[in-house]
């Protein structure tokens, strides 16, 4: 009969016991000397990956591998300067440098190489420095004494765009009562109806305007508006009274109905005498010229022609 050897087994575990550890101060001191040693290992091995990733391959970009070291890197720029093969599958697309793009305002991005019309994008810009003049807040005081005053009621609540533009202390419900003296009128308005002229609506001091964007094109002059209030105390210290604009207005649309007739009657007449000269030259066209053969069929002197296109017969006396 053999003899089977026996079957190894595993060993049980070990147990210790932790309450014969004891925590000392030495011990806890050893501890935290070796968890900042494992710190700045850790800490020294994180930079030596990120100066190695920092080092950029031939198609300008960080190595696939971070873990690489400087000298690998430099051995492979080396070695391969071909730019990366671009995968078919992804299709068509566009390489745009967003660092070199201009924003010209036209829902399009264009190159830098591409031309831009800077003389617009500097009239632009002094429309919108010149509206930012008469845009700005205008301060508020604790007290109410210092504070502005609506002309009309009295009320501080006034409208600081009036204000900071035309030097007019008057609110937003008072504007909207009295449209007779504070409503605005542009520039046309003010050069039909009051007969002003542009250096007299562009001087700031004697007619303050309010600038804004023109609603046409962004590319046109800034609209200019007037309080009307404003306008008519001007137009009357020029004309002198309200009666001698209107004499004057009456006037000068006399004057320009008398050209416009004036004009109107010349026309017509150079019309009349071109048409004139036109029915007379189309009758002498029409007009039937004789052309006569030579003389035939002489008998005692007197000989007959005859016209080739209407046959037309005269008689001629040869002498």
């Amino acid at each position: 009969m053999t003899n089977t050897p026996e079957r190894p087994s595993t060993p049980p575990r070990r147990t210790f016991d932790t309450s014969a550890i004891q925590s000392t101060p030495e011990h806890v001191k050893q501890i935290e000397i070796n968890r900042l040693k494992a710190k700045a290992a850790q800490r020294q091995k994180e930079q030596s990956l990120s100066s190695s990733s920092s080092i950029k391959n031939a198609n300008n970009k960080r190595p696939l591998n971070p873990s690489t070291s400087s000298g690998q890197a430099e051995s492979s720029s080396s070695s391969s300067n071909k730019p990366l093969q671009r995968d078919s599958r992804l299709g068509t697309y566009f390489e745009y440098d967003l660092s070199k793009m201009v924003n010209s305002k036209g829902g399009f991005l264009l190159d830098e190489g591409s031309k831009v019309d800077e003389d617009l994008r500097r009239r632009e810009k002094e429309r919108e420095k010149q509206r930012e003049l008469h845009n700005l807040d205008i301060p508020m005081f604790l007290d109410p004494e210092r504070n502005a005053k609506c002309r009309e009621c009295n009320s501080m609540d006034i409208d600081p765009v009036y204000l900071k533009a035309f030097k007019c202390v008057v609110c937003k419900p008072c504007q909207n009562k009295y449209p007779e003296k504070y409503s605005l009128l542009t520039k046309t308005e003010c050069k039909t109806d009051y007969l002003l002229t542009d250096p007299e609506l562009r001087d700031e001091e004697a007619m303050p305007h309010l600038l804004k964007a023109n609603p046409h094109a962004a590319t046109y002059a800034n609209m200019m508006l007037f309080v009307r209030y404003q306008v008519e105390d001007f137009a009357w210290k020029k004309w002198g009274s309200p009666e001698a604009l209107d004499e004057e207005f009456e006037k000068r649309t006399a004057e320009k109905k008398k050209k416009k007739n004036k004009k109107f009657e010349q026309s017509l007449k150079d019309l009349r005498k071109r048409t004139k000269e036109g029915i007379w030259q189309r009758r002498k066209d029409a007009e039937h010229k004789h052309v006569f053969s030579q003389v035939e069929g002489v008998r005692d002197g007197v000989g007959e022609q005859v016209c080739h296109e209407c046959g037309f017969t005269i008689e001629v006396e040869e002498l």
